[in-house]
């Protein structure tokens, strides 16, 4: 019997706030995807859906136009309102956008928070920035050549304690690695066209794994349980592995949960 986990409650019945990470490949696909799921949970009852707040400093370069979620008119721009001011249009909403970059002492204050980074670096900061807000969850969705993972974890504490489960684990309990500053690749010179950009990076691997985090989300609040929490996608070999919820699962990354320890009687 697989383990299950149950969304926190009150994302069912309020406005779910999400902050999402980084503007780039995954990012831009992403904030899409998740228009299309506001409107789907809108549809099902839910009072209100999502209201999403991209935070990128960057702007759009030649080699962004398509791989990722730009046009060749949008070069030059900031990619955060770019994208955002296009969604609003599109679907009268009023989402927010930030160029600025992510630090460990932003406030991230909200229910969901979507990394979309590509160094360990930004990882740790995201982290610690949700850390501080007491975000209820964090989902990584990180990316290499042709493979990537998605995971969706606890990051307040205090939760599980409150609902008397175990702390659904985050990518940075399974996988420490992704927060480690010093492991990032030494590589600083962007890509100076699309044909140099897709050396790097499968050309869709972003949508990818946009669309496997959507999915995921879309399971957890269409049926407010899911029985894994995230993925491994590999585009080379074709193969795409669910990251099944339970401590037997866990243990094979080295990571066991910390229990209560509950006071003996007198």
């Amino acid at each position: 019997m697989m383990d299950v986990h149950f969304i926190h409650p009150q994302l069912l019945t309020q406005q779910v706030k999400v902050h999402v990470i980084g503007a780039g490949g995954t990012g831009s696909q992403m904030v899409n995807n998740l228009a299309r799921l506001h409107l789907a949970l809108l549809a099902l009852g839910h009072p209100s859906g999502l209201h999403v707040t991209l935070w990128d400093d960057d702007v759009v370069s030649e080699a962004n136009v398509g791989r990722q979620a730009f046009y060749p008119c949008d070069i030059g721009q900031h990619k955060a309102p770019t994208l955002i001011h296009r969604i609003n249009i599109a679907f009268g909403l009023q989402w927010k956008s930030e160029v600025i970059r992510v630090k460990a002492t932003s406030d991230l204050k909200s229910h969901l928070v979507i990394g979309c980074v590509d160094n360990r670096q930004a990882r740790a900061a995201i982290l610690a920035g949700a850390r501080e807000s007491k975000v209820n969850y964090w989902l990584d969705c990180g990316n290499r050549l042709s493979d990537s993972q998605v995971i969706l974890g606890e990051v307040d504490p205090t939760i599980p304690q409150k609902r008397k489960t175990v702390r659904l684990p985050h990518a940075a309990d399974l996988l420490p690695e992704l927060i480690n500053p010093k492991l990032d690749e030494k590589d600083d010179v962007p890509s100076c066209s699309l044909a140099d950009a897709l050396e790097k990076q499968s050309l869709f691997i972003n949508s990818s794994v946009a669309l496997y985090a959507c999915n995921l989300l879309s399971e957890l609040f269409r049926h407010g349980q899911i029985t894994y929490h995230g993925g491994f996608i590999n585009l080379k070999s074709g193969r795409t592995s669910p990251l099944q919820i339970g401590e037997e699962t866990w243990k094979r990354f080295g990571y066991a949960p910390k229990r209560r320890i509950r006071p003996k009687k007198k």
